[in-house]
């Protein structure tokens, strides 16, 4: 009890009740101004969340739109590819069997597209690729180690001594007397290189790192190769160059040598028969073998020297031209029928010697005098047009599609014509030449071989002559000594045969695609050929026959080549013929 007037003060439990209660209110009184602020940003993110899920659901709806769509369209393919009609359902169980309808299923499960994985398949999928990575880089660096030492002695130099008689042949100079092995290695691969003309397949690492990885592709061709039997060892397509292999055979007209010297030796162009003509007014027909080449028939043309005789395209008939005649004889060797062409209407030529067959049988060119080329019907044998040349015309040739004529003047011009308009197409110049006098064209139309009196033969390319004046020959064959008179291609396009009938022994054969020489044509030292007339290669370049001025036509076999020239229906006719001779030969022909 506590006596006094002033005021009373409070304990100490009041005192803190007191301080509580004001702290609570302070308390509170803060809460009350921070909660607005509290609540806008609850609000906010609220508002973001909602606004996120609702762009989410929207994703995925249009996911899942999109993969109905994607299988719907699936579901409609596959129905479609399913549903097949009796025909081919019969037409797949021929093909596949009777398991077609089993294996349907499998085939439009890989049809519809490989298996979606899930999330954990992924992942492990994912850690196997990343191991695997792992474990070749690994490997990369183990590959990759440095050597454990350097020998020093492999590195150095090592010289060879240059001066021993089996080192000799490498010295290019005297200075080097010594040389290194890496040096005596590339004078070594040089020297191999020259021998065999260039690196070798089987020499040459590249190329053969290439043909390694192609021969993989090719080992189900080798094993095919190995279960085959037979001959697979067969000659080459192309000609060598340098040595043609050529044989000997008994001259064609072995059986019947002319009197007088021969004009015309031709193959025939679908039977294997060949054909002789020349001043002893005769034309004889031979069957090639070359073992016994038998005789067939020979026609006498009485006081009629034969200047030229060819065979027909169809092979049917023989024109011959004589020495000093207007006229000129047909003979149909199907009817045995001698047929003379006393004159032609509209050609005044005092004599009709040199002519030309066109390759499709359509026409025949006769050369004339003072420049003029008749053209002829072979039909009705008839004159088509006449043409003519600044000077005197020496040779003419057809192209292989009969369209043009190559005329080869004397004064060493070539003109070109076109058969259908006889027109002049163009004109050029031989190089060199003083005096034409022959020319031929080859088979395949790509060559021009021109021959002058000078003996050199320029050969030329069809393109070249066509639109120059002045073209370059690719070659002069220059192997001539006196005029060259006769030139010819095989049908092949690779054997240029020139020759000249003013010296023994002048003719040449030339490899067209490297423009050389044969050196072992004619036999060195061997006097068999003598002046040489006329030329022809058989229909497959297998014979190969030169008329020379003692009567005979010399055969000659191209070794590797096909030589079997006989023809269906002309090689009928020929053996009826033969045997309609040999039974009646005076109505046929007149025997000598």
């Amino acid at each position: 009890m506590r006596c006094g007037t002033g005021p009373l003060r409070p304990g100490p439990a009041a005192a803190a009740g007191g301080r509580n209660k004001s702290n609570r209110k302070i308390t509170s009184k803060m809460a009350k101004t921070e909660k607005p602020a509290k609540t806008k940003k609850t609000v906010k993110r609220r508002t973001d969340s909602v606004a996120m899920a609702a762009a989410a659901a929207a994703a995925e709806r249009a996911a899942a739109r999109q993969a109905a769509e994607e299988a719907a369209r699936r579901a409609r393919h596959l129905k479609e590819l399913s549903c097949a009609s009796g025909a081919e359902r019969e037409l797949e169980e021929l093909v596949f069997g009777d398991t077609v309808h089993v294996e349907e299923d499998d085939l439009l499960q890989c049809l519809a597209g490989p298996e979606q994985l899930n999330a954990p398949e992924r992942e492990a999928l994912q850690k196997d690729s990343s191991d695997s990575e792992v474990e070749n880089e690994a490997k990369g660096n183990l590959l990759t180690k440095k050597p454990a030492w350097v020998d020093e002695d492999d590195e150095a130099e090592e010289n060879v001594d240059m001066t021993h008689r089996y080192r000799k042949d490498f010295m290019k100079s005297d200075a080097e007397k010594t040389l290194t092995k890496k040096k005596l290695k590339r004078r070594l691969e040089e020297q191999f290189q020259r021998a065999m003309g260039g690196v070798p397949a089987w020499a040459d690492l590249e190329n053969r790192k290439k043909s390694k990885t192609a021969s993989d592709s090719e080992s189900d061709e080798d094993d095919d190769l190995l279960c085959r039997t037979g001959n697979f060892v067969t000659s080459s397509e192309s000609l060598p160059r340098g040595i043609l292999k050529m044989g000997i055979c008994l001259p064609a007209n072995q059986e019947r040598f002319a009197n007088g010297r021969l004009a015309t030796v031709q193959f025939h162009p679908s039977a294997q028969v060949v054909m002789t003509a020349g001043h002893d007014r005769s034309v004889s027909l031979f069957q090639v073998d070359g073992i016994k080449n038998p005789k067939i028939q020979s026609i006498y043309l009485e006081s009629f020297p034969v200047y030229k005789a060819c065979f027909s395209v169809d092979g049917e008939h023989v024109i011959a031209t004589g020495t000093h005649h207007r006229m000129f004889f047909v003979y149909d060797m199907m009817s045995g029928r001698i047929i003379p062409i006393q004159k032609v209407r509209g050609v005044e030529e005092r004599f009709l010697r040199s002519f030309e067959l066109s390759p499709d049988g359509s026409f025949m060119l006769v050369t004339g005098t003072s420049g003029y080329l008749h053209l002829l019907s072979m039909k009705t044998k008839e004159l088509i047009s006449t043409m003519k040349v600044n000077g005197r015309c020496t040779a003419s040739a057809f192209t292989p599609d009969s369209s043009k004529v190559y005329s080869y003047s004397k004064e060493g011009e070539v003109f070109i014509w076109d058969v259908r308009s006889r027109k002049c197409l163009h004109k050029f110049e031989d190089e060199g030449s003083l005096e034409g006098k022959c020319i031929a064209l080859s088979k395949n139309n790509q060559y021009v071989a021109c021959g002058s009196a000078s003996g050199v033969v320029n050969l030329y390319t069809t393109d070249g002559c066509l639109k120059e004046h002045r073209p370059k020959p690719v070659k002069a064959i220059m192997n001539l000594v006196t005029s060259a008179t006769c030139v010819t291609f095989n049908p092949t396009t690779e054997i240029l045969a020139v020759a000249s009938r003013e010296t023994d022994e002048a003719v040449k054969l030339v490899h067209i695609p490297s423009y050389t020489v044969f050196s072992n044509f004619p036999v060195f030292r061997r006097k068999q050929i003598y002046l040489a007339q006329s030329m022809d290669f058989s229909p497959r370049s297998g014979y190969f026959s030169i008329a020379n001025n003692k009567g005979k036509a010399l055969l000659f076999s191209c070794k590797g080549r096909k030589k079997s020239i006989v023809g269906g229906r002309v090689a009928e006719c020929w053996h009826m013929l033969l045997r309609l001779w040999r039974l009646h030969p005076w109505r046929y022909s007149k025997a000598i």
